[in-house]
C-alpha cells in the first residue's frame, strides 16, 4: 500500500517481544565470527530444557527451514504425503518442490483430525504425514494424550511431523508426551511466537538421534548465523520472560474475543497466540471483512480452506494493537454487509 499499517495483527508474531536479554545477547554476539555451525551451545540448552540430549536436537532457521530439510531427506519424485486441508500451507510448498504428492483431509469440527490423517496415511502409504498442535489457522488444539493414542494408527514407515510451533501458549498437557527417541514422530519448536524472536529464524526439532543426524547431510552448516544463536539461548535461559508474556498474550485472546462479541461475532477457542472469528457467513463474506479492516490499516489475516474460511485470524497485539482494532471493525463489518 507505500505504507504501514497501524495495527499488525496478521502474521502471528509476538507483539510483546523477545527477552531484553535476548536483545542484549544478539547485540554483543561478536558478529564478525561465523555462528558456530553445529550450533552446539544452544543445542545443549534445549536438550536440557526437554530433558533429553543433544544428539536429539536439530537447530534450523526457523520451522521452515527445518520442513524443507526433512522433506528433501525423505521425498523424492511420487512419493505420498500427507495434511490437512487448510493447514500451513509452507509444508505443502515443499513437498511440490520435491516432486512428492499431497493428499489432503478435512478438518473435523475446526480441528486438524489425527484419526482421519493416519488411516489417510495407511490408505496412499505415506512417508510423511503433517499435524500442527496448536493449529494454525484455527488455533484449536488437542490433549497430547490424545495424539498418542491416535499414533496407534500410524501406519510403519511413515513418520509423524508434528508442528507444536504454539505449544509454549496452549494449556499444559497439550505438548507430546511421548520420549524424544520415539521413532515415528519428529517435534518442530520455534524462538518465532512465544520468544518473541520470529525475525531472527530460530527453530528446532527433536526426533531419534538417527534422524537427527540425517540433517547433518542436507543442511546448511552455516545457515543459523551467530545473533540468532546467542538470543536464543539467553531467551531460553530466561523463563520469567516467557511467563509474562504468555500471561499477556492469554489476556490479549481474552480482549479479541471480547471485541468479537461486542460485534456480533463468535470467536473460536485458542491455544495459540492468535484468535479465529468467525465471520457468520461465508467465504465471500469474511473476505470482505478482512478487506474493510486492511483498507482502515488493520493487518489481518484468513483461513484459505472452506469452511474455515468463515473466519478471519487476528494476531494477540498490544493495547494499542487491539484499540485500534476494535476501533475498525464494527465499520468493516458495514461495508461487508452493504455487498
Amino acid at each position: 500500500m507505500g505504507h504501514l499499517f497501524d495495527a499488525r495483527l496478521g502474521a502471528n508474531e509476538n507483539a510483546f517481544g523477545p527477552s531484553p536479554r535476548a536483545v542484549a545477547a544478539m547485540a554483543e554476539a561478536g558478529h564478525w565470527m561465523y555462528g558456530d555451525p553445529e550450533s552446539f551451545d544452544l543445542r545443549n540448552a534445549i536438550a536440557a530444557r526437554h530433558d533429553t540430549t543433544m544428539d536429539h536436537i536439530m537447530v534450523g532457521e526457523g520451522i521452515d527451514g527445518l520442513l524443507s530439510y526433512l522433506v528433501r531427506l525423505f521425498v523424492g519424485e511420487g512419493d505420498t504425503v500427507v495434511t490437512s486441508d487448510g493447514a500451513y500451507p509452507t509444508f505443502n510448498y515443499h513437498v511440490a518442490g520435491f516432486g512428492g504428492v499431497l493428499h489432503k483431509v478435512r478438518y473435523r469440527e475446526d480441528h486438524e483430525d489425527p484419526d482421519a490423517l493416519f488411516a489417510k496415511a495407511a490408505d496412499v502409504g505415506a512417508k510423511l504425514v503433517y499435524l500442527a498442535n496448536p493449529d494454525n489457522p484455527m488455533g484449536s488444539w488437542h490433549k497430547g494424550a490424545d495424539i498418542v493414542a491416535a499414533m496407534d494408527k500410524l501406519p510403519d514407515g511413515c513418520l509423524l511431523v508434528l508442528d507444536e510451533a504454539y505449544v509454549e501458549t496452549a494449556p499444559e498437557g497439550t505438548a507430546l508426551p511421548l520420549p524424544a527417541d520415539d521413532p515415528r514422530v519428529i517435534r518442530m519448536r520455534t524462538f518465532s511466537k512465544a520468544y518473541g524472536m520470529a525475525g531472527a529464524r530460530v527453530g528446532y526439532a527433536i526426533g531419534a538421534p538417527d534422524l537427527i543426524t540425517a540433517f547433518h547431510k542436507v543442511r546448511n552448516h552455516f545457515g543459523m548465523n551467530r545473533a540468532a544463536q546467542a538470543g536464543a539461548l539467553a531467551a531460553l535461559q530466561d523463563q520469567d520472560w516467557l511467563a509474562d508474556v504468555q500471561a499477556k498474550i492469554a489476556a490479549s485472546r481474552d480482549r479479541i474475543a471480547e471485541i468479537a462479541k461486542e460485534n456480533g461475532l463468535i470467536p473460536l477457542p485458542s491455544a495459540a497466540n492468535f484468535v479465529a472469528i468467525d465471520c457468520g457467513k461465508d467465504a465471500a463474506f469474511a473476505k470482505a471483512v478482512l478487506d474493510g479492516l486492511v483498507s482502515r490499516g488493520i493487518f489481518v489475516r484468513m483461513p484459505f480452506a472452506a469452511p474455515q474460511n468463515r473466519c478471519i485470524r487476528v494476531s494477540c497485539g498490544t493495547d494499542d494493537d487491539l484499540d485500534a482494532f476494535a476501533a475498525a471493525l464494527p465499520a468493516a463489518l458495514r461495508d461487508a454487509e452493504k455487498g
